[in-house]
């Protein structure tokens, strides 16, 4: 009896051990998986910011907005993967009570089609803010067109607080198609649109995306990500009434996880619940019962549970690393996407003050966004880590290079840029070669450039770009953009003076670089088998 007391004690405290490692790495796996949720969830919002910025900074230059430049405003974003859960993009102008007859009538002849204003504007307001334009236009979009978002509390508070903050703010909880009865449950985040040239009291409407709340959350969730648990997301506080989206766990066990997340300035809970019950786990049920039945399995059972615990203890470890690289990635993208906003917005602001058509300012602002991007393409193949200065030049200059000839000449040591100054020694070098090749050296068949470079320093490498054999260069000439971009934008972003000169003879321009230490932030490598060895930070 002693003995089998003994065992069954033991027994006992081994499926009270086992049990309290399981929920300890339940719960980690909660707060990984809530996490991960978060932030794509943020992460996609983030997207339908950054094309809803887009419109307003298009539509701000814009008379007006005709139906089919906002069609084909729409379709050449080409929406993708990370737009999911968003129904669209739609235009609302702002239309005064006075002229909602006059724009019923317009909007009807460009599109062909009836064009009603309801409901229309109370005594209490003098304008209405009407679903104009929206793509794509499907059958439940088609619905809402002429919709006064203004007369809808939710609707005109998030507008007035978009034009409070002038960015992307989402609204709360609504039903994004009125009077039907199959509403669907979401929000809408909206961008104002300002005159230009004003101080942005003058207001003209809103670039707005509305997102079906569950279509968002499920375009998050993946088999292997979720499993059996439980995933709600509420507008606000976890309160039922402030429920918006959900997906159903196997099992009610009332073990949740929440964290809070901004979504477009609107504070969200994202709740996850464990489908893992009171009951034993299979492990605690075979140390149970064989532990009552066999006294000589009683070692083999301690050196299984010293064994479990330190699998525990190591997942937990491995899950709180995870986190902590989770949260420094995210952070070190919304770093590197406001940035590239940055670039993109000073970009849009110069082109549009020397731009003399609306064509004259998409061609330029296409040629530079593409340099851009192909600089983009170099640091997303280093993953984000350093890139040869080599490399920056060879995909710029690439429409230039003739295997047969002699007319690019690069010479200069190895020399890996950090990704920001590689991004503006990028945007520079496309603005001289397009230059060269309108006006200088790669304009004939006869011209040559040369771009060398040497290390003036521990920490500075010069650029030397140099045309010959091009067109006599005027010494008489106005100051065009790429002059003004190259010695104010990329100047500033280098931190370093540029010498631009155009001598007869050919364009002469030297930049200085600085050459960081090679960043610390670093992808995380693919972890081996848990127990191999710690994971690489």
């Amino acid at each position: 009896m002693i003995i089998f007391l003994l065992i069954t004690a033991i027994t006992a405290l081994s499926v009270f051990a086992i049990e309290r490692g399981e929920r300890q790495r339940e719960k980690a796996v909660l707060g990984e998986t809530t996490q991960v949720i978060a932030s794509s969830l943020d992460r996609r919002v983030n997207t339908s910011g950054s094309y809803l910025i887009a419109g307003a900074a298009l539509i701000s230059t814009l008379d007006r907005v005709p139906a089919n430049l906002f069609r084909r405003f729409a379709t050449e974003l080409r929406l993708d993967a990370d737009y999911r859960g968003s129904v669209g993009i739609g235009w609302s102008p702002i239309v005064p009570r006075g002229q909602i007859d006059a724009f019923e009538r317009l909007v009807s002849s460009e599109t062909g089609q009836a064009f009603d204003i309801e409901p229309r504007p109370s005594r209490e307001s003098n304008f209405a803010v009407p679903v104009t334009f929206f793509e794509p236009m499907k059958e439940e979009s088609r619905l809402a067109v002429g919709f006064n978002m203004y007369s809808e509390k939710t609707r005109r508070e998030a507008m007035q607080e978009a034009i409070r903050t002038e960015r992307p703010t989402a609204s709360g909880k609504l039903d994004l198609v009125q009077n039907r009865e199959s509403a669907r449950a979401g929000f809408i985040v909206y961008m104002p649109v300002f005159e230009p040239g004003t101080d942005q009291e003058l207001i003209r409407g809103f670039v707005y995306s509305p997102f079906n709340s569950q279509d968002f959350l499920d375009s998050v969730l993946t088999r292997e990500l979720v499993g059996g648990r439980g995933v709600r997301l509420y507008d606000g506080a976890p309160e039922p009434a402030n429920l918006i989206a959900s997906h159903a766990p196997e099992r009610l066990t009332g073990n949740v996880t929440r964290i809070e997340v901004q979504l477009a300035d609107r504070p969200m809970t994202v709740e996850v619940e464990s489908a893992r019950g009171d009951a034993l786990s299979l492990l605690s049920m075979i140390t149970l019962l064989f532990g009552i039945a066999v006294a000589s399995l009683s070692m083999l059972v301690a050196r299984l549970l010293t064994q479990q615990a330190h699998e525990d203890q190591a997942a937990l470890d491995f899950y709180a690393e995870q986190n902590s690289i989770r949260n420094s990635l995210t952070r070190e993208l919304n770093h590197r996407v406001k940035n590239t906003l940055a670039n993109v917005l000073s970009i849009v602001a110069l082109t549009r003050r020397r731009a003399s058509s609306l064509e004259d300012f998409a061609s330029g602002l296409d040629g530079r966004i593409r340099a851009l991007s192909a600089t983009h393409d170099l640091l997303t193949q280093s993953e984000w880590g350093t890139t040869p200065l080599r490399a920056v030049l060879e995909a710029e200059l690439a429409p230039y290079a003739n295997t047969q000839d002699d007319t690019l000449h690069f010479e200069g040591p190895e020399v890996e840029l950090a990704p920001n100054d590689a991004l503006s020694f990028g945007l520079a070098i496309h603005e001289l070669a397009t230059n060269a090749s309108k006006y200088g050296a790669l304009s004939v068949e006869e011209g040559r450039l040369s771009v060398t470079w040497s290390r003036l320093e521990a920490g500075l490498v010069e650029v030397v770009w140099q045309e010959a054999g091009g067109p006599p260069v005027p010494q008489t000439r106005s100051r065009g953009f790429g002059t003004e971009l190259i010695e104010k934008i990329v100047a500033h972003e280098l931190k370093h003076p540029v010498d631009l000169r155009f001598a007869p003879e050919g364009v002469r321009c030297v930049l200085q670089v600085p050459v960081r230490k090679p960043t610390e932030f670093r992808m995380r490598a693919r972890s081996k088998k848990l127990g191999d060895h710690q994971p690489e930070g």
